[in-house]
């Protein structure tokens, strides 16, 4: 017999949930093929099979939220006699916690019995924090989660222990905090007509809505525009990408070229490269770049270049179209699309000049890129003022005026501007 369990697929992931099955009990599975599909805040996985054998036992079904590491299914491997399943097919609903342990609680325990009040689900990770930071059941069902369906992770609880200080705050105020009334959804009254047509989103698109919604909750979004010269780079890569796709065995796109002057200018002005937490600025000290990509079924992600400053354009060409590769055919890790500290969004692909885009929370800022076109310019010579065709794009950089006043932001964006107009183009890839 072997233990298919639930993988952890990222350092900060403690539970996934179950989105579908490929087999059922009493499939026959040969190593590597896939059993089922599982999702966490971020991304999507399919989990394959380590081991060829027959189906004995799925203990979860579809939907269900499981922690990391639980037993999902059982497969005989054919080494030893297998045990009648304690269903037919039926999977087992998630587990629920169980009020009833053998080991007797101390006082501090039974504090914050998370079954004893609550309906909400906690990981093993903060329940175990909850315990050793003596935080009361009162408190924990307080705490704002940003997780899936308002689950409390690991990040909320350590934000709500740092802010809450050396002094408790009581149980009384706590369950008077829980008591008080919660602000009412907005929600907006949408007639329906008949020949309209219902698309129920999915929980990628769900995730999406309410993540753009927080954002704009949570940031007071300001946006600045520049546009910029860049003939010297598109004539430089006009002339260098039959030698970079021979050299490098991919494209040479211009995404590169905007990572690199993003990285080199958060490097100039760090407050860009940074989050707010509560009254505290947090400087990120590495410059992690993610850059969004539409997936084939229309919803967006956006997978993380680590240390973006320190890589070149070949290094940076080859993390960005990996990443897009993997993004595009649901490969990415959750590891792949976490602490990213800057991001960027190409509005130039789809041909639009320009945008206004979103802050991807908790970061503070994100550039946007609009198509390069050519245009009439005026250029100043030694005889005079002439008109000639250059090559122009508009840059538009979107911030989180809490921290970044219209001074930084517009230094920032322009100084990206600056590296793309002053791009060498004699350089060599």
């Amino acid at each position: 017999m072997f233990e298919i369990k639930m993988p952890k697929l990222g350092e900060s992931v403690e539970q996934a949930t179950i989105t579908k099955w490929f087999v059922k009990v009493g499939d026959t599975v040969e190593e590597d093929d896939n059993l089922l599909e599982i999702a966490t805040d971020k991304v999507d996985s399919e989990i394959p099979s380590p081991v060829a054998g027959k189906v004995q036992k799925i203990l979860f079904k579809e939907n269900d939220l499981v922690p990391v590491g639980e037993v999902i299914a059982i497969i005989n491997t054919g080494d030893e006699v297998a045990e009648e399943p304690e269903t037919d097919s039926e999977p087992k609903p998630a587990k629920e916690p169980n009020n009833n342990d053998e080991e007797k609680s101390t006082p501090q325990d039974s504090e914050i019995n998370i079954n004893s009040s609550s309906s909400r689900f906690y990981s093993p990770l903060v329940k175990s924090i909850a315990k050793q930071e003596s935080i009361s059941q009162q408190e924990l069902d307080s705490i704002e989660g940003t997780g899936k369906d308002g689950r409390v992770r690991k990040e909320d609880l350590l934000s709500y222990i740092n802010s809450r200080g050396d002094e408790k705050t009581s149980v009384t105020q706590q369950t008077a905090s829980v008591s008080k009334p919660a602000p009412k959804e907005q929600k907006v009254h949408v007639s329906v007509g008949a020949g309209d047509e219902i698309i129920e989103m999915d929980r990628m698109r769900k995730l999406i809505a309410e993540h753009m919604v927080m954002s704009k909750q949570v940031s007071p979004h300001v946006t600045n525009m520049v546009e910029a010269d860049v003939t010297a780079l598109v004539k430089w890569r006009e002339m260098m990408k039959e030698t970079y796709q021979k050299k490098y065995k991919t494209k040479l796109t211009f995404m590169p070229i905007f990572t690199e002057a993003a990285a080199r200018a958060l490097r100039d002005f760090p407050m860009v490269n940074s989050s707010v937490d509560g009254d505290k600025i947090i400087v990120r000290g590495n410059v992690n770049i993610g850059i969004a990509v539409a997936k084939p079924d229309g919803n967006l992600i956006v997978p993380v270049i680590r240390e973006a400053d320190k890589l070149n354009i070949p290094g940076l060409a080859s993390a960005i179209n990996n990443l897009a590769e993997a993004a595009r055919t649901n490969k990415l890790s959750p590891d792949d699309i976490q602490n990213g500290t800057f991001s960027i969004t190409n509005f130039g692909t789809f041909r639009n000049v320009m945008g206004t885009p979103i802050i991807s929370q908790p970061q503070v800022a994100i550039l946007a890129t609009g198509t390069i076109e050519k245009k009439p310019a005026v250029v100043e010579t030694e005889h005079g003022d002439i008109i000639v065709p250059r090559h122009k794009m508009f840059l538009s950089l979107s911030y989180d005026h809490r921290i970044v006043d219209g001074a930084l932001g517009g230094a920032f964006l322009r100084r990206v501007a600056d590296y793309l107009e002053q791009f060498d183009a004699n350089r060599e890839v």
